[in-house]
């Protein structure tokens, strides 16, 4: 018997409920359109049609795939962050959306010279680089392949003439000064990632996630040396763990960096610390 897309919704919808899966139904709703080729406005007109076997049989070994907790980006591929689309692998973390309170607090000042440490799949920097179009780029990362992403990205945004990527562990392979610094580095300590969602700790580069440790090891290093490519007046703004902020803050004013300020995520969590350049008096 063929089922419809309907009824095939409604299955998948109680597997990924009996997996414990958050968001059951919008998830397999996004899935059901990634096997049908089909936006969300097209899907729900479309919900009667019979699947034929093929379609039925991709769409079980995906909800298969969501069940195990594998992240949906990294099935289809795909991540909507900011104002895009982005390409997402294995190979890079899945972009969340309170790291989009790191680019509209990036985006309230001016910027020419940009340098993201880090950059993974290269969200922050392309979507700083595509709302800034005189501005130029950065953008490094120690794991190649996480930069093969992100330069595939950046061919997609028809942004590749205005960014470099560096292979580089933070400022190893960097050279210059630059008025906006941003990263969203491994800040999560060895301790919290026992604790971390499987579609996380099963699924997501553990080298993007944590230093070891206290999970302030990143900080350390890209506080040490700061100085030396933060411009005049220039700003370094980074994501930070909802629990680092006192740490933090301690960490760049040993460098001299005294005046920094600490912003809430969407749920209110402290989650973006802004650092201004020792003379930098706006």
């Amino acid at each position: 018997m063929i089922e419809t897309a309907r009824s095939a919704l409604l299955r998948a919808t109680a597997l990924l409920n009996m997996a414990g899966i958050d968001g059951a139904e919008r998830d397999a709703r996004i899935l059901l359109g990634f096997v049908m080729k089909l936006d969300r406005a097209q899907l729900g007109t479309k919900l009667d049609t019979p699947l034929p076997n093929s379609v039925s049989y991709n769409f079980d070994q995906i909800i298969a795939m969501r069940g195990r907790h594998k992240p949906v980006s990294h099935i289809t591929g795909k991540r909507d962050f900011w104002a895009h689309e982005f390409l997402v692998t294995d190979d890079v973390l899945d972009p969340r959306p309170d790291t989009e309170t790191l680019v509209a607090l990036a985006l309230e000042h001016p910027f020419e010279r940009l340098l993201d440490l880090g950059t993974g799949s290269g969200v922050i920097a392309l979507s700083l680089l595509a709302e800034r179009p005189e501005a130029q780029g950065i953008a490094t990362d120690i794991c190649d392949k996480a930069l093969d992403v992100a330069r595939r990205n950046a061919v997609r945004l028809k942004l590749s003439e205005r960014v470099r990527f560096v292979s580089s562990n933070w400022f190893e392979n960097v050279k210059g000064r630059f008025d906006l610094i941003v990263a969203n580095p491994p800040y999560i300590s060895e301790i919290e990632m026992a604790d971390l969602a499987p579609d996380v700790a099963n699924w997501e580069p553990h080298l993007a996630l944590t230093p070891g440790g206290d999970g302030l090891d990143a900080y350390r290093q890209i506080a040490d040396a700061l100085p030396d490519f933060l411009s005049k007046n220039g700003r370094a703004i980074f994501e930070i763990g909802f629990r680092q902020a006192r740490e933090v803050k301690e960490i760049f004013a040993k460098s001299g960096f005294e005046k920094a300020d600490i912003y809430q995520d969407l749920s209110g969590h402290d989650r973006i610390i802004a650092i201004k350049a020792k003379n930098n008096r706006n």
